[in-house]
Formats: structure tokens, sequence, C-alpha cells
């Protein structure tokens, strides 16, 4: 899928656990798990509401398209 979630990074970088985050954001320990390692297929807005509230960032800095990615996947369709 061409979009990532960097949530791994912003968690270093605010020197959070995934725990810590989901405590505060009120989530399990399992969804923030598929968030974080790619495997979810939608994320609901009051969700990213949340983790941007709590990780002080836009929605932008949590998601990321990968152009490089979507041209694969485009390659492997035709």
């Amino acid at each position: 899928m061409p979009i990532r979630v960097t949530l791994d990074r912003i968690l270093l970088d605010r020197r959070m656990s995934l725990t810590e985050l989901c405590d505060r954001v009120g989530i399990t320990m399992a969804n923030l798990s598929i968030l974080k390692t790619g495997k979810a297929k939608a994320v609901r807005f009051s969700t990213l509401e949340a983790l941007c509230r709590e990780l002080e960032c836009q929605p932008g800095d949590l998601l990321l398209f990968d152009f490089d990615e979507d041209e694969d996947a485009k390659d492997a369709a035709q």
C-alpha cells in the first residue's frame, strides 16, 4: 500500500512508548500495533485526531504517501 504510517518515528522523537500512547489515546495495544505496522486498512478521524493531539503533530506527520510503491502497484496491475 503506498500510504505508510510513520508512528514509530514520531514515538521515537517524542521518547514515548507505544503503551504510554495507548493509555493516553484510549485505544488498545492491538489496534495501535496494527496501525503502527501498516496493516490497517482504515483509520477513523477520531483516532487520528486523538493521536495528533497526544503527539502534538499534524496528520501529515503520521501518514506518508510513497510514490515509488504506488508506481510498483501500477506496474504489477498491468
